[in-house]
């Protein structure tokens, strides 16, 4: 959301990004329950927290999932940060939530506050809490959906992934990103958002998809360096426009895997629609999926083993997460049993019962002519 002195319609992409957030808090909080102990969610662009229409923004939407979820009942606390620059937003933000609490909408182990101010700076003032208090971050999920490019270092991601247990959901403003790009202003600005000034190299990229690219592979590769070990990324339309990219930065597999089954879950209606961002214009549509480029990977990551070798089930399914624009539910109908239906993929008799299964353990390999 960004910042506004009074309430703004709810957009049709918005929609689509709100919905992936909670598909994904209904997974993330069941995985987090196992260990009994506190959540962390902060939302580092809060915004009033309803629109317009009435529609509940993201922090209400996050205090719903933690109210209606069972597995919420394992987790012996839940504490909800929001920070949010505009003091009227913050104040219509808190307004929000006293009604909620008077309405017993607020679970009691849900502690909610609204911190009024930038998002780096008040990130970084939770950190040196943390830091001060010689403790370790509690599993937190971030959600940082800024109005531009600026207030989003990748300085503060990094602190965040001194912690393994951090998950990050980043809104990329790639139109933000392109239109400013040769704006001496906003060179510092980008300076901090990519946490490296070789952004420049992608001014002289005439070919805007290459441009494009060149961008998000560059933030992708930042967003490891500061410590992430997946990143999911895909792009969110507005027809034919790009809005913008959201990038997931976890140091979970299954963190990874859980996002990008929110993604597919979410079929596009209205103006908007997700895409791939792996897979040159792959709609994530779960009436008509393309699976091809799926197959067309998993070909080239046998394929680049040693002639003869075999591999795992399980090593697919890494690469698949890890390397793909698909999930682990999707790789072995969809990719596995065609290939192997067509002569392209063989596998070892003796490492599964049933034909057209693909259980763990299962070893497999290219057939090469």
């Amino acid at each position: 959301m960004g910042t506004s002195t009074s309430l703004w319609p709810l957009a049709e992409h918005t929609k689509g990004k709100h919905a992936v957030l909670k598909s994904y808090l209904d997974a993330w909080l069941p995985i987090l329950s196992k260990f009994r102990g506190r959540v962390l969610i902060i939302d580092g662009f809060a915004g009033p927290g309803r629109y317009s229409g009435g529609e509940e923004g993201s922090p209400l939407i996050a205090i719903r999932c933690v109210r209606e979820h069972t597995a919420s009942a394992m987790i012996s606390e839940v504490v909800c940060l929001f920070i949010e620059a505009d003091k009227t937003n913050a104040d219509h933000l808190e307004a929000a939530l006293e009604e909620l609490r008077a309405d017993g909408k607020i679970p009691t182990k849900c502690k909610c506050r609204v911190l009024h101010g930038d998002f780096d700076e008040g990130l970084a003032k939770v950190l040196d809490y943390v830091d001060e208090q010689k403790k370790r971050l509690a599993p937190a999920f971030v959600m940082i959906d800024p109005f531009g490019v600026s207030q989003t270092p990748m300085s503060v991601i990094q602190r965040l992934f001194t912690n393994d247990k951090v998950e990050v959901y980043v809104s990329f403003m790639y139109e933000w990103v392109n239109r400013f790009k040769k704006s001496s202003a906003f060179e510092p600005h980008l300076d901090e958002l990519f946490g490296t000034d070789e952004w420049r190299d992608g001014l002289t990229i005439e070919d805007p998809q290459e441009r494009k690219t060149f961008f998000f592979d560059l933030y992708e590769d930042q967003l490891r360096k500061a410590g992430a070990k997946y990143v999911v990324r895909f792009e969110l339309f507005s027809g034919n426009r790009l809005k913008y990219a959201i990038f997931f930065a976890t140091c979970h597999l299954l963190g990874a895997d859980k996002m990008k089954q929110a993604i597919w879950k979410i079929a596009p209606t209205g103006d908007y629609a997700f895409r791939g961002g792996r897979s040159e214009q792959l709609a994530l549509d779960l009436e008509a999926p393309d699976f091809g480029p799926l197959r067309r990977a998993i070909k080239g990551f046998l394929g680049d083993r040693k002639v003869g070798s075999w591999v795992k089930v399980e090593e697919v399914a890494e690469f698949v997460v890890a390397n793909t624009d698909y999930h682990s539910s999707q790789f072995k109908t969809n990719a596995l049993r065609p290939l192997e239906s067509n002569g392209k993929i063989e596998v070892d008799p003796t490492s599964r019962t049933r034909k057209g299964s693909y259980p763990d353990g299962t070893r497999l390999r290219l057939k090469r002519d």
